[in-house]
């Protein structure tokens, strides 16, 4: 069997194993959101192609001067659709094959996925109209493949920084910077000239004939890098190669006096400390608070009424909804000892909700300078909070009914972290769609101060009221409790 007979086989192999999942069921009309999503988001690509064409001119390299702005959009979106490619390697690691194989058709797939192509949806439109206005054929063609391998390219860079961030969260912030270093002149002195000069710059670069040999010698060089890291990294989760060593164990005895809650609390707050998975996720959503919260406290790009409510309402709902989207997943690895006691499973889930309650007081003392500058005020952040408190953890709670999808602990880089079902996506969007809803209407019936007022009232009484309405989560549950078993016991690792 040749290479390329290898790579057909693998790909069928990767398609059949999406079959056969036992969430493959599940997914479908998360797929099918996913795909009215894809086909909204090519919508807007087209629209905002031919207002790009429009506006340059009948000049090439148009397209290729704003590829900085695209590739931070296109790498943030890679985050919710593109896995590493170590989730579909892992079962092909003892074969016996080259041990590179698995790993290079992965990764040779990543390039040709239907969602680096998507962005044609805005490059094609854009090339037929320079054509059109008179912008030769080959200026035109190395233009769009110059673009089509910026997309590529992205994608293995994404690669490379995803599997570092597995390992760090940490690793995120010098991936903000790099893709921060084609702002650099605009960061030490922002005017519309120094704007202009950049674009007439990058332009210049899309018009220059070496653009495809360097993109294509870069992307080449990404290739073996990632191919080299990926193995690495997958080989060393899977054969346990480091394990560290316990060296303090935190007794938390004060929670003693709250009975079984107080135990959960302990095991709640242990394994945010110490499951990479559960803990990458808690970092990775505050670090995002952190950088839009300096953004909006210390530059005037979001200076707006609107603008200033929507990130406010955001950092609240984001560290809950990120904290919480595998719901129950963590405790799919020993379900079946919390079935044992009835009431179990409502002291855990009441634990959660005193925790993640409680843990809303990190976004609110990070978001602190922007009350200090004016931006927010004392009342919008109480409101927001208490908001979250109650609205949003009644809302994302409800994903205990629904989940049935175990989570390892420790597996970082060969664990898909893609929806489990419709009912999640659908939750999710809810969750974080409620406040601004309520931001929206109250603010056109009420004005400022008495929305907000009545928010913290609403936020309160969710919370004042959680008891009555986890016990209804709780009777739910356990009218799905076979159903969910099955789901938690086929997705173990």
């Amino acid at each position: 069997m040749n290479r390329i007979q290898l790579y057909r086989l693998l790909r069928a192999n990767n398609r059949l194993s999406t079959r056969r999942s036992p969430l493959f069921e599940q997914s479908k009309w998360a797929k099918g959101l996913v795909f009215f999503g894809g086909a909204i988001f090519a919508l807007y690509l087209i629209i905002y192609g031919i207002l790009i064409a429009m506006s340059s001119d009948g000049y090439a390299g148009g397209m290729v001067s704003l590829m900085p702005f695209i590739l931070v959009f296109d790498y943030l979106f890679r985050f919710v659709f593109q896995t590493t490619p170590g989730v579909m390697v892992k079962p092909y690691i003892l074969q016996p094959i080259s041990r590179y194989t698995a790993i290079e058709c992965f990764l040779i797939s990543s390039h040709f996925s239907g969602y680096n192509f998507l962005w044609l949806a805005m490059f094609l439109p854009y090339s037929y109209i320079n054509l059109i206005a008179g912008v030769g054929f080959w200026p035109v063609l190395m233009e769009l493949v110059g673009c089509q391998l910026f997309i590529m390219l992205n994608s293995q860079i994404y690669l490379f920084f995803r599997t570092l961030i597995n390992r760090s969260v940490l690793w995120f912030f010098p991936s903000a910077v790099f893709y921060m270093l084609p702002f650099g002149p605009l960061l030490l002195h922002f005017n519309a000239h120094t704007f202009g000069k950049l674009l007439d710059f990058y332009a210049l670069c899309g018009r220059s004939a070496w653009l495809l040999p360097v993109l294509l010698a870069v992307l080449v060089l990404l290739f073996f890098i990632n191919r080299y890291f990926q193995f690495k990294y997958v080989y060393e989760e899977i054969s346990r190669k480091k394990e560290r060593a316990l060296k303090h164990i935190s007794q938390f005895g004060f929670l003693n006096r709250f009975g079984l809650i107080g135990e959960y609390l302990k095991i709640e707050i242990k394994s945010n400390m110490r499951n990479r998975a559960m803990r990458s996720r808690c970092i990775m959503s505050l670090s995002i608070i952190i950088i839009f919260s300096s953004l909006t406290a210390y530059t005037d790009v979001y200076n707006s009424t609107f603008m200033t409510n929507f990130w406010c309402i955001y950092c609240f709902a984001l560290f809950s909804v990120t904290s919480l989207t595998k719901f129950m997943g963590q405790e799919g690895n020993y379900i079946d000892l919390l079935m044992v006691h009835e009431e179990n499973i409502i002291a855990l889930l009441k634990a959660k909700f005193w925790f993640y309650t409680i843990a809303l007081l990190i976004p609110f003392f990070i978001m602190l300078p922007a009350v200090f500058t004016g931006k927010f005020t004392w009342l919008m952040m109480l409101a927001y909070m208490s908001l979250a408190a109650g609205l949003v953890h009644f809302i994302i709670f409800q994903l205990a009914v629904y989940n049935k999808q175990t989570i390892p602990l420790e597996l970082k880089v060969t664990n898909s972290s893609n929806v489990e079902n419709g009912w999640q996506l659908l939750i999710q969007m809810v969750a974080l769609c409620s406040p601004g809803v309520v931001v929206s209407v109250g603010f056109a019936l009420m004005g400022e101060t008495p929305t907000y007022i009545f928010m913290i009232l609403l936020g309160l009484a969710f919370v004042i009221a959680h008891p009555i309405w986890i016990r209804n989560i709780y009777q739910r549950m356990m009218q799905r409790r076979y159903d969910n078993l099955e789901g938690f016991h086929s997705t173990r690792q």
